[in-house]
């Protein structure tokens, strides 16, 4: 797979709820460096399989819409809206957030990442 293919595995529907496929797609080492309307995160591989899980327990779908995705060889780089139904509410699609983000990838996994996020 190609580096953008990966990076749209990791954001296909629903794969953010699904921590077996967040965490095949996770390099051992990685780190995402997160700059969000609340403030700044460093996140590695525990804590973003755990954000994954917790994300699974108050939504029943995740769809990331992409808007632009870039690959420069292991450098993509995606513009998307996070869309999310809520177990309360499953039937109504709500904007979570858009984002921004580079992924840096190495031995086919992601590796560093540097978001931005806007509620």
């Amino acid at each position: 797979m190609s580096a953008k293919e990966i990076v749209q595995e990791f954001y296909k529907s629903d794969a953010l709820l699904e921590n077996k496929t967040v965490s095949k797609l996770l390099h051992d080492d990685v780190v995402l460096e997160w700059h969000s309307s609340k403030g700044f995160l460093k996140l590695k591989r525990t804590e973003i399989i755990d954000l994954t899980t917790e994300l699974s327990k108050a939504y029943v779908r995740s769809k990331a819409r992409i808007t632009h995705i870039l690959e420069e060889g292991n450098t993509v780089s995606v513009r998307y809206s996070h869309y999310v139904k809520t177990i309360e509410n499953p039937r109504e699609e709500m904007l979570l957030a858009h984002f921004m983000v580079i992924w840096e990838l190495k031995n086919n996994k992601l590796y560093r990442g540097y978001q931005m996020s806007q509620l």
